[in-house]
């Protein structure tokens, strides 16, 4: 199974995230997963990288040109596609992913982490969406998405994804029926 992984790029993400970013990682290569991920050779995303290659995994990264030109691509990735916006590598990165799987980040895990979830809501994405945790991380965001289920202006949460707080627990989740529409389909 191909999966997406998304998070920090981050040089000044704490130790911790870094130690769990290598362990999922590897923890993915153990299970026969391939790694989809923001193609850079920093922060969690290249400990992610890392950890995978080092069990023999096979990493694919995506990220745009502009990124690549700053000198930040991981080149060491199975396959390193260039995109040539952000836009595109979201694309790119949904259509060679069967599974999601999100570490706390920034603005750009947000982004991408709500695309894949309103995707998944409207039918147009399958896969399980998993989101490992650390420390509370993500609680403000389910708090968001609880509300916004109270209101009637999206499904809950857990329909929608999954929350762990171990590396294993993330894994097995992958493997998780994902709950979602009957009618939706796999985005390509």
């Amino acid at each position: 199974m191909r999966v997406c992984v998304f998070c920090s790029s981050s040089e000044a993400v704490d130790e911790r995230l870094l130690t769990q970013g290598e362990s999922l990682g590897r923890a993915l290569a153990r299970a026969g997963h391939e790694v989809v991920y923001g193609g850079t050779a920093m922060g969690t995303m290249g400990a992610v990288a890392d950890g995978a290659r080092s069990e023999g995994g096979r990493v694919i990264g995506v990220l745009p040109a502009f990124l690549r030109d700053r000198g930040i691509a991981d080149e060491a990735c199975d396959e390193l596609v260039v995109t040539g916006d952000l836009l595109e590598r979201k694309r790119e990165m949904l259509g060679r992913s069967d599974a999601f799987l999100a570490l706390p980040g920034g603005l750009g895990t947000l982004d991408e982490l709500l695309e894949v979830v309103t995707h998944i809501q409207l039918g147009q994405l399958t896969g399980p969406v998993v989101l490992l945790d650390a420390g509370g991380f993500w609680d403000a965001l389910l708090g968001l998405l609880h509300g916004l289920q109270a209101q009637g202006l999206a499904r809950t949460p857990e329909e929608l994804l999954q929350v762990v707080d171990r590396v294993e627990d993330a894994v097995a989740g992958l493997e998780s029926p994902p709950r979602r529409r009957p009618d939706a389909v796999r985005w390509a």
